[in-house]
């Protein structure tokens, strides 16, 4: 069973700026594309870079990519680190990796690995559109 990771901001091939260029170039070194997806959730701009929350709203989508990782447990020690979450140390991270259900372009549901947003969004801008670079 292969192990999937659903990405929607910095990470995603199309993302915009210099921010998380290196590893947006090492994801696609260490995983197969599976092209463009959707996730139940919300958007918020928080500057930099977006953030997704849960929504119990099925309306609520979060358009992202799906990559097959070739090597889950190498490749996820380095997306931690970058979404700051520190293995063994617990406490207020601003990330989480979740399974969550994603649906494939071709409408396919997978089950995928996704970083949720833990902090407030009440100061943040909500992307309605569910695309960053969309606000």
């Amino acid at each position: 069973m292969q192990t999937h990771l659903f990405v929607y901001g910095t990470l995603m091939s199309t993302a915009p700026g210099a921010l998380g260029e290196g590893m947006r170039e090492r994801l696609q070194r260490e995983a197969q594309p599976l092209g463009p997806a959707a996730i139940q959730g919300r958007l918020y701009d928080l500057g930099r870079y977006p953030a997704l929350v849960d929504s119990d709203n099925p309306a609520d989508l979060v358009h992202g990519e799906v990559f097959a990782l070739h090597k889950p447990s190498k490749s996820f020690a380095w997306l931690d680190r970058y979404e700051g979450i520190v293995p063994g140390q617990h406490g207020d991270h601003e990330y989480q990796r979740v399974e969550r259900p994603v649906r494939l372009a071709g409408g396919e549901e997978i089950t995928a690995w996704v970083y949720l947003y833990r902090e407030s969004v009440v100061h943040a801008t909500r992307i309605d559109a569910g695309r960053w670079g969309s606000v």
